[in-house]
């Protein structure tokens, strides 16, 4: 039983040709493309101002230097949000549940960051790693610390969003399969149990949507302290 909770989370492949790739690229063909029209349908509207709205929350923090990532920040965010969310409908694959392909965007982008950091202001980045005033004898143990925690961030980044999405799918899958089991013998507690699956699936949109967030929003935390 145990096995085939986790199945779920087997990256699918038909006649030994894994099918991530197909999974990762076919959800973006659904947004709609903007026309030559002056002026758009309401479904590209609505997808304009959300982008637009996302974009300028993140330029927030980032002074100039850091608006050249806009785009890659906004792209970055659109992907996981629909990997997210398409991986919460029935008989599907959720991409973002395999570490390795958070990994894959976390550390790219993390050490992007870095680089960018040691190539334009290299005293500043250098300077993160020990805060003013530390006294002498704590200055190497602070190094350390503060050198581990550096290389620590992109591990996080792709952990949280891995260990989210795929907590939230085996609750999900754990309370389907007890109002299955329950519904011929207590139908009373099955219809109950079938009310705290639908919140709980509500519940897995919102964090669909936060660790999206929250992945994007680390990224650009990062990124002001080296630019």
């Amino acid at each position: 039983m145990m096995v085939s909770f986790f199945d779920q989370f087997a990256s699918p492949s038909y006649l030994g040709v894994p099918l991530i790739a197909l999974a990762i690229v076919l959800p973006s063909m659904c947004y709609p493309t903007p026309l030559s029209r002056w002026v758009n349908n309401r479904l590209i509207t609505i997808q304009g101002w959300f982008i637009n709205r996302f974009t300028n929350q993140l330029l927030l923090p980032l002074n100039v230097g850091g608006h050249k990532w806009a785009l890659l920040l906004a792209s970055l965010m659109i992907f996981l949000i629909t990997m997210n969310m398409v991986g919460l409908l029935p008989y599907t694959f959720t991409p973002t549940t395999q570490l390795s392909l958070n990994m894959g965007l976390a550390v790219p982008l993390w050490l992007a960051t870095v680089i960018i950091g040691m190539r334009n202001q290299p005293t500043v980045a250098l300077g993160h790693l020990l805060p003013e005033g530390t006294p002498i004898l704590l200055i190497p143990v602070l190094i350390i610390i503060e050198t581990i925690s550096l290389f620590i961030r992109p591990l996080a980044l792709g952990v949280r969003l891995t260990a989210n999405l795929t907590a939230g799918h085996l609750l999900i899958q754990l309370i389907a399969t007890a109002v299955f089991v329950l519904l011929p013998m207590m139908p009373a507690v099955a219809m109950l149990t079938a009310t705290v699956l639908l919140l709980l699936t509500l519940l897995e949109i919102a964090v669909a949507m936060i660790q999206a967030y929250v992945f994007v929003l680390l990224l650009t935390l990062y990124l002001q302290e080296n630019v």
